[in-house]
């Protein structure tokens, strides 16, 4: 097939890594993918940066006011969609895929006119987030704008059943939702050392290694992890180590200084992609103690591909590739204490941690967690969409 792939994503962290593991999951497939994007398709050695995140946005973001900074989100569907018109006259696809952000219409837009199948690509109820953590100047207008394309998109795509919930919630009928959960690359895992290699290059031969990946916020709890390090309840060889960036990092840092762990916690900072297979390598014990109610955290699939004994919480979304006691152990997130206790059950039973390592590791085949696999799933839905008659695609109302 030939695919119109178009997204708005500049930051370069786990959206990043979806989109690059997506196109060359469906190029390995031996379709024609053509990339429509911000500055282009990234080439090859701009990896995305695990903890990174794109600066000047923030910047824009930050100096000025809500309602212009959205209605310049709102004009930039003008110029994608011409961006993407052009392409879809030159490259003639069968399909767009496009990745939603808010006030992105240019995809939507264009099924309108040419009839393209339009596949969404949704990992997050943008409309209810923005306002909740960073606010909008224009609810009514984002909800209506979020509303359009997924009503008007033949098929979306939600990472999790709860956000397909959400979607549904929103008109979309049940039969033009497909979940599509975050997947692995098999084979970038691959070649990742042994736990023991692992923790050599890191100096923490003897070490019990909790772990953390990605672009740290403070909603992650991560303070909770670090408190507990500097309690009797840890065992004096456990190390904690961060895999990544965030704005929570130089509180984290100024807590670790004042409850004197010195170099029992350790930073990476912005590391490559590359990199992060040796680092996941390292952890006896990996961490995800908070996530959002519709996520599906990348995080979450990479320790399952490296066989480590998970800490997460107990609610849905995750329930929904965990299984506690299986590949996993879970917490009621609205129990003191309930994460600090499993990382003591976890941290003094060296059996458990092994058998939750391989209840991890098979869950990838078991489910086909694989971006391969997603883009498969993809692939059969767009030539059944494209074979379709046109009144089986999506609702164009608006």
């Amino acid at each position: 097939m030939k695919i119109l792939y178009h997204h708005r994503t500049a930051s370069k962290d786990g959206q990043a890594v979806h989109i690059e593991e997506m196109i060359g999951s469906l190029r390995a497939l031996g379709h024609e993918v053509l990339v429509v994007a911000p500055g282009g398709e990234a080439p090859p050695q701009d990896k995305a940066r695990m903890g990174d995140d794109v600066g000047w946005v923030q910047r824009l973001r930050a100096r000025l006011p809500k309602w212009v900074y959205e209605l310049l989100e709102l004009g930039y569907s003008l110029l994608a969609y011409r961006r993407l018109a052009r392409a879809a006259r030159d490259f003639e696809p069968d399909a767009i895929y496009e990745r939603y952000n808010l006030y992105l219409l240019a995809g939507w837009l264009l099924k309108r006119r040419t009839g393209l199948p339009l596949l969404l690509e949704v990992n997050a109820p943008l409309a209810d987030e923005r306002e909740r953590f960073g606010g909008l100047a224009l609810p009514r207008l984002a909800r209506w704008a979020e509303g359009v394309v997924w009503r008007g998109a033949d098929m979306v795509l939600p990472v999790t059943h709860v956000l397909g919930e959400l979607v549904a919630a929103r008109g979309v009928p049940r039969d033009r939702l497909m979940v599509v959960p975050n997947g692995i690359n098999e084979d970038h895992f691959a070649a990742a050392p042994s736990p023991a290699q692992a923790k050599a290059a890191l100096g923490w031969n003897d070490a019990l290694v909790l772990g953390f990946t990605g672009f740290v916020r403070d909603w992650h709890g991560m303070d909770r992890v670090i408190r507990w390090m500097a309690s009797d309840a840890a065992p004096a060889n456990a190390r904690l180590l961060l895999v990544g960036d965030g704005p929570a990092r130089p509180a984290l840092e100024t807590l670790a200084q004042e409850l004197a762990l010195g170099e029992r916690v350790l930073f990476t900072g912005v590391i490559s992609r590359d990199d992060v297979p040796r680092h996941v390598a390292a952890f006896d014990i990996a961490l995800q103690p908070a996530v959002v109610a519709y996520a599906s955290p990348l995080k979450l699939f990479e320790y399952l591909a490296l066989g480590k004994a998970i800490v997460a919480p107990r609610q849905p979304n995750i329930e929904e590739v965990l299984e506690d006691h299986r590949n996993a152990l879970l917490f009621d997130p609205a129990q003191q204490d309930a994460l600090e206790t499993q990382l003591a059950r976890l941290a003094h039973d060296p059996a458990l941690r092994q058998r939750l390592g391989l209840g991890a590791q098979a869950t990838i085949a078991r489910l086909n967690l694989t971006w391969l696999g997603n883009a498969e799933r993809v692939v059969a839905l767009a030539q059944s969409l494209r074979d379709a008659p046109a009144r089986a695609l999506g609702d164009v109302k608006a």
